[in-house]
């Protein structure tokens, strides 16, 4: 029984290694015969995961479940869909995702100037990450979350930005309820996908985010668009 054993341990560690691989995670493999097995995910919140996903890796890497499209890291599909056809369980997968968030490797070594930085989620809100990645990636037909634009701006946006019907306060950026009335959609859509292209009198460049030209599809942006010049007539 004992060869058997190390046969089938043998087995679920290459499949994590290819995994790891592909994540640029090879160093965190090494530990995850601890994980298999183990109930991981019995506490995890995934709504609240999917949440923190979305705000601190969707801008990097691609996820269907999660509606993220972006290039800059690992497409976490293409990361964990082999392993996952071969029996990878969803606990190993979890496994895998939360060494890579707390120890991570650049997916080239020499590129490591462009890497994920360490522990961008920790404690609960890292089990709860790790819990949904692994609940979702590569998951053979899954489709993409419907867009919410009300529900996209409360969680990007929000923490920036003043909007009443969204009952949102930030103030890092402009209060959209002043700016937005008047403005165009071509000039709401520029806004959104290259906001460095018109910087509002007292902000500072290079603030908000640069890259939801790549993460949102053309419909998504149109349908952000749409919902901001609505709210704000």
């Amino acid at each position: 029984m004992r060869p058997l054993r190390d046969q089938r341990r043998a087995g679920r560690v290459r499949q994590a290694w290819r995994a790891g691989r592909l994540l640029g995670a090879a160093a965190a493999v090494a530990a995850l015969a601890g994980f298999t097995g183990c109930d991981l995910q019995e506490n995890a919140d995934l709504d609240k995961g999917q949440q923190l996903f979305t705000q601190n890796c969707g801008t990097c890497h691609a996820l269907t479940g999660a509606g993220t499209s972006a290039t800059i890291g690992p497409n976490l599909d293409a990361a964990f869909r082999q392993a996952r056809a071969s029996g990878m369980d969803q606990d190993t997968i979890e496994g895998v995702v939360e060494s890579q968030i707390e120890n991570p490797r650049p997916a080239n070594p020499d590129q490591t100037d462009i890497y994920m930085p360490a522990n961008l989620v920790e404690g609960d809100d890292l089990k709860n990450v790790a819990a949904y990645v692994a609940s979702v990636a590569g998951v053979p037909g899954i489709k993409p979350p419907e867009f919410m634009p009300s529900e996209f701006f409360a969680t990007n946006c929000g923490g920036c930005h003043t909007l009443s019907q969204a009952g949102t306060t930030g103030n890092v950026g402009p209060n959209l309820d002043q700016v937005l009335p008047g403005m165009s959609p071509a000039e709401i859509s520029q806004d959104i996908t290259d906001p460095n292209a018109q910087i509002t009198p007292g902000y500072q460049p290079n603030v908000m985010p640069q890259n939801f030209g790549q993460t949102l599809g053309p419909d998504e942006v149109d349908a952000l668009v749409k919902y901001l010049a609505q709210v704000t007539r």
